[in-house]
């Protein structure tokens, strides 16, 4: 193999698929890269079996061939060559890698590059869709978070993606919340279909569609084991959960007793300010939701928190409340996830009492639902 590009293109290649490196596994493979050359260009892709990255970069190919090295020496390396061509050659045979750019020069040993895990990839005649790249990402930015951190029960650790003719629904639970994101798909897909993707597959996919331009190709693979999203001269494969996502349109609330309008902006001020007092007493702050006297007069929403050797605090906010006044308490880190991912400048809650779960989304938005359990605190 022998192909010539330029540095800042083959270091962003690399940084791009360095997430799907294994940093501490048995097998050697895992924390290779594999350098082949495909079609005129360059291609990088790493794997750790539960995601692979593969990316493309624009080459001056001059001898065909393939090699799989180390990732992070050749990253290190790369990132300190300039900015120039760099040309990257191996002998047919040889599991090494020869790095060559001015009079600058390594020879990095690698492994036989047939030992590297196979990633699928999507074929000509597979069923696709696609979406708009910056959809996608908010998507995942606005429902990921809600996942379940351990994974005791493995469907709670991950995200159902439902695809369904030109809708795409994604939602996460802990079983404390709930998140749920309905979006456009740009092309139909028929028959539908639920996958369930790890959450921490999801968020190093969003991370990479923040340099999306192009709209995303979703492909699932004929045995369900994997997800493949393709987007511009990147490749993203994830392993995908086995089991049922609990029914999540049972746990929404169809009615509420007390709405509640607010500003979005103000709230999560007043729910950041009260946290610093709720670390003592399992992040637990207060809502007091009164209405105004009359429709002339805003109703009032208490933020408050209290820590028996820290002290308390109390927060107002001006809010639009319909239904009788109310007290609900809520873990105050739940309250700041759901807030800082609403976009808008008013959020609307909906609640049914002190022992019911709450729910959250963007005022005038049906298109994202938040479920939160309320907890049960004493009285002050």
């Amino acid at each position: 193999m022998k192909v010539v590009c330029l540095q800042e293109n083959l270091q962003h290649g690399l940084a791009q698929v360095s997430r799907a490196v294994a940093t501490r596994t048995s097998l050697p493979a895992l924390s290779n890269v594999l350098i082949s050359t495909d079609e005129g260009r360059l291609r990088i892709a790493a794997s750790d079996f539960n995601i692979a990255i593969t990316t493309w970069v624009g080459a001056s190919v001059e001898e065909e061939g393939k090699v799989a090295v180390d990732a992070r020496l050749l990253a290190d390396f790369v990132s300190t060559l300039p900015n120039d061509n760099v040309t990257l050659s191996s002998e047919r045979g040889k599991y090494r890698l020869d790095v060559q750019s001015g009079r600058d020069h390594a020879e990095i040993n690698g492994i036989e590059p047939d030992d590297f895990p196979v990633i699928p990839t999507v074929s000509d005649d597979a069923q696709t869709t696609t979406i708009d790249s910056a959809d996608l990402r908010e998507m995942i930015t606005m429902v990921e978070f809600a996942a379940a951190t351990d994974e005791s029960r493995p469907v709670l650790a991950g995200v159902l993606l439902r695809l369904d003719g030109d809708a795409i629904t994604m939602a996460a639970a802990d079983g404390f919340r709930l998140a749920v994101r309905q979006g456009k798909l740009n092309e139909l897909f028929t028959p539908s279909l639920d996958v369930i993707v790890p959450a921490k597959a999801m968020r190093e996919l969003g991370r990479l569609l923040a340099e999306a331009s192009e709209p995303a190709i979703l492909y699932v693979t004929p045995n369900q084991g994997q997800m493949i999203a393709r987007f511009g001269d990147i490749e993203f494969l994830s392993r995908l959960i086995e089991g049922s996502f609990p029914d999540y349109r049972q746990i929404v609330p169809r009615e509420y007793s007390t709405k509640v309008d607010l500003g979005r902006d103000a709230l999560l001020t007043a729910v950041k300010r009260s946290s610093y007092f709720a670390r003592d007493n399992n992040d637990a702050i207060r809502l007091a939701i009164k209405p105004g006297e009359d429709e002339l007069t805003p109703g009032l929403v208490e933020v408050s928190a209290n820590a028996a050797e820290r002290g308390n605090s109390q927060s107002f906010v001006d809010a639009a409340i319909e239904g009788p006044e109310i007290q609900v308490a809520f873990n105050a880190r739940y309250l700041n996830d759901v807030l800082g991912v609403i976009k808008g400048g008013q959020a609307t809650l909906g609640l049914n009492g002190a022992n019911q779960a709450g729910v959250i989304h963007p005022t005038g938005d049906d298109a994202y639902t938040h479920v939160i359990m309320p907890m049960v605190i004493g009285t002050t």
